[in-house]
């Protein structure tokens, strides 16, 4: 079962087999140390099988295979315990002063887990009387298997559902009299399909049920990518506990978290998506077809502020010892690997006035008031959908916080909090209803790989894009703000697809951030050609310097989206470093929908694109879906000869520049933006080529004022000169005040592109030590970053 990979070649691999068992609803209740660097406490993982399940149900035999003789080696259960109360309490930790930890086990109200106490457990060490050979008995007993790494599981045990009073109601007895294992599971198959209308007592009952005892500890073992779970006589997936809790612990070097410091020196902690995604968090199912609720209570120092993928706006409750409990949850199904979490010294960002509109709509949407009628039909599984809900659907700005380090406080005030109205209002004019009701943004410590990653309810943004004039935030912003559609609300069902993600947030972006700034519409288009003229080096620029398997689209061609029978698959370069700097999915993908939306005309595009977004919300898809929604809607007299074959043939499945492209983009190259910045070029050229001393009555040039993106494609220009003498390095930087612009241009005048000369002469301030880091997106295939 222990798949040997090499994580600086391979691929991903992704070991639930989700083909027999789903996870539904996760339940974490978790501590955060800093000084250890381990967030630890136990997971609640509720599952829902069916006949389908039963017939291909897993055993050890199928999923546990070695090359050697070797037999599987399980940790045995000790003898079932009744649980006891933790006594373990908070104690100051010498030179932690307010970053001291929370109390381990010190419980709210909403989270009161029985611990079983057990020295070699907690150590973390396996002893030998815990494992046994289960080469008989061990192949016809049913096997979970939870995608899982660099985590030190402890225990994992049966939950007693049926313990939970008032809980009878969910059964045909009216008195629970002897409980069984189909009762138990009968339980959680009637909460797990409670209708949508319910979900608050729902997400109750889910706590209640994860607060509930254990009944049996069940056998485990862990490999390098899994966890192995099996009941001894459970032979199906029908027959396996359907409720089980998890307890276990983080590792300092484990790869889905990032222990640091933010730009104030305050130690934090955050999801920073890592190709791994979550399974070195906690246990769970990484495919995207497991898609499922979740809840969350974390409790850290009481000067420490937990964000969330959450849909509530969470407030702390204060405990005992200056620790406080933070409570999230979602009823939105949504891949694991979507979940976020961030906690560190941050500060909320508050504007300076109210506006009345914002208090109105945060009002008349409250989660316990929510008003889900139906609207029209939806294709997604049953939840309490924001597209049935008549008030959301003219919401255009929903409620927003925005956090970061105190020390840039006065930046964001500046730039990114007036920014978050216009940008979320601009992708309600443009797509519609936001599929989720509220939205932290949070400005994470200074290692942070790439310029933004979003997730449900929250968006990392890179400190690098608060320099500079509004532009870099705002595009950015705007950017993952379209994620909320396409990678969350929507999500590709092979990840391998990103271009369904990436490429949507990018043609959008450009879209959102002309209507954020209420530009004429001959302005925005003149704006959005500029940026396709960059674009267009940059993709020419990848092509000739990335492999040639990395730049195709749909790598795995009619074989995508097809997982084993167990349901486990592999994502085709998941863990290739060299994927984390490639741009190839934004770009070709952007390309491709800019070529479909000249085809059709922007208002028939941007139509169909509210009607794709209606009608596939909430889902999972392939490639194939949009193109043969779009090919329909398409007037015979525009499709020539599109076809979503050729579409598969010229964009997606092969390298290199697409045909229809070479011959599109050669003709359209050259904006009136772009015209303007080749006229700068040849003047700085003629000044580079003047000697030291010049002739008395020679002209001095007149440089023209450039806009962030003409100043890039500029810089980008000069760049390919052999030779830049100081003097012109000085007055470029003199000219366009090079350490004072963006990210973006502070890249190119860094010369970090193709290795040209260096343009920038000094640079002060935390953007010189980002700019590089800053300049590639980190392309984590399910969490969205960008």
């Amino acid at each position: 079962m222990d798949i040997k990979l090499d994580p600086s070649r391979d691929d991903l691999p992704l070991m639930a087999n989700t083909s027999h068992i789903l996870v539904k609803h996760y339940v974490l209740d978790l501590d955060v140390d800093f000084e250890s660097q381990i967030i630890e406490g136990t997971i609640v993982l509720f599952f829902e099988s069916g006949n389908r399940f039963e017939k291909q149900s897993g055993s050890t035999e199928e999923t546990c295979r070695s090359d050697s003789n070797e037999a599987c080696r399980f940790r045995m259960p000790e003898p079932c315990h009744s649980p006891v109360t933790d006594t373990r309490t908070f104690s100051s930790k010498t030179g932690y002063d307010d970053f001291a930890n929370c109390g381990k086990g010190e419980k709210d109200t909403s989270s009161k887990d029985g611990n079983h106490d057990n020295p070699e457990q907690a150590s973390g060490i396996s002893s030998s009387k815990y494992c046994c050979d289960t080469g008989n008995h061990g192949s016809e007993d049913f096997l979970l298997v939870l995608d899982c790494c660099d985590l030190s599981v402890l225990k994992v045990e049966e939950v007693d559902v049926a313990a939970v009073p008032g809980i009878e109601k969910f059964t045909r007895s009216p008195r629970l009299t002897v409980v069984s294992e189909e009762l138990r599971n009968q339980i959680v198959h009637e909460l797990v399909t409670l209708p949508a209308a319910r979900w608050r007592e729902q997400l109750d009952y889910y706590a209640g049920c994860s607060q509930a005892p254990g009944c049996g500890e069940l056998l485990f073992d862990t490999d390098t990518w899994s966890l192995q779970i099996r009941k001894t006589g459970a032979q199906t997936a029908t027959d396996f506990p359907h409720a089980i809790r998890i307890w276990y612990s983080t590792k300092p070097q484990g790869r889905s978290v990032t222990w640091t410091s933010d730009q104030s020196g305050r130690p934090c902690v955050y999801t920073m998506g890592s190709p791994i995604n979550n399974r070195a968090l906690f246990p769970c199912q990484e495919p995207p077809v497991a898609m499922s609720t979740w809840q969350a209570t974390v409790r850290a120092a009481a000067s420490f502020v937990v964000l969330m993928s959450g849909e509530n706006s969470a407030k702390p409750t204060q405990l005992r010892e200056g620790c406080a409990s933070w409570h999230y949850y979602v009823t939105m199904p949504m891949p694991a690997s979507t979940f976020t979490v961030a906690v560190g010294s941050w500060t909320e960002m508050k504007p300076e006035t109210c506006l009345s509109e914002d208090l109105a709509a945060e009002r008349s949407l409250s989660p316990s008031e929510a008003d889900f009628r139906y609207v029209g039909i939806c294709g997604h599984t049953e939840y309490p959908c924001r597209f049935q809900n008549p008030s959301a659907t003219t919401q255009e700005i929903i409620p927003h916080r925005v956090f970061a380090p105190v020390c840039l406080r006065d930046a964001c005030q500046e730039t990114l909090l007036q920014l978050v109205p216009p940008c979320l209002s601009a992708a309600h004019s443009v797509l519609g209803t936001h599929p989720f009701s509220r939205l932290d943004i949070l400005i994470v410590p200074a290692n942070f790989p790439s310029l933004g990653m979003a997730s449900p309810h929250i968006i990392f943004l890179s400190q690098s894009v608060l320099t500079g004039a509004s532009h870099l935030c705002g595009t950015r912003l705007c950017h993952e703000i379209a994620h909320a559609w396409f990678g969350l609300a929507i999500g590709a069902r092979d990840w391998t697809e990103e271009w369904l993600s990436e490429g949507f947030a990018t043609h959008l972006e450009d879209v959102f951030w002309a209507e954020a700034q209420q530009l004429a519409p001959h302005e925005a288009q003149e704006r959005q050609e500029l940026k396709a003229c960059l674009r267009w080096c940059r993709l020419q620029d990848e092509v000739r310097n990335s492999p040639e398997e990395m730049q195709v689209l749909r790598p795995n061609k009619e074989k995508t989206g097809h997982v084993s029978d167990s349901g486990s698959s592999v994502i085709k370069h998941g863990l290739n470093p060299e994927k984390v700097f490639m741009q190839v999915h934004y770009l070709k993908g952007y390309f491709l929908l800019r070529f479909l939306a000249q085809r059709l005309g922007d208002d028939t595009y941007f139509a169909f694109l509210r009607k794709f977004v209606h009608t596939f919300h909430g889902q999972l898809i392939l490639s194939q879906d949009f193109l043969q929604m779009l090919l329909e809607n398409i007037p015979e007299e525009k499709r020539l000869e599109l076809s979503v074959e050729n579409i598969f043939r010229d964009w997606l499945e092969s390298s290199g520049i697409p045909q229809p492209l070479q011959s599109e983009r050669p003709a359209g190259a050259e904006c009136g933006l772009a015209r303007q910045v080749s006229a700068e070029v040849e003047k700085w050229i003629r000044v580079n080529r003047r000697p030291r001393k010049r002739k008395r009555r020679e002209a001095e040039e007149v440089f023209e004022k450039l806009l962030p993106d003409q100043l890039v494609l500029l810089l980008e220009h000069l760049l390919e000169q052999k030779t830049l003498n100081p003097r012109t390095l000085q007055s470029l930087e003199r000219t366009y005040h090079l350490p004072q612009q963006d990210a973006e241009v502070t890249r190119n005048a860094l010369g970090t592109l193709d290795g040209g000369p260096s343009l920038l002469v000094k640079s002060d301030g935390p953007i010189a030590s980002q700019a590089v880091e800053t300049a590639v997106s980190n392309s984590s295939i399910p969490a969205v970053s960008s």
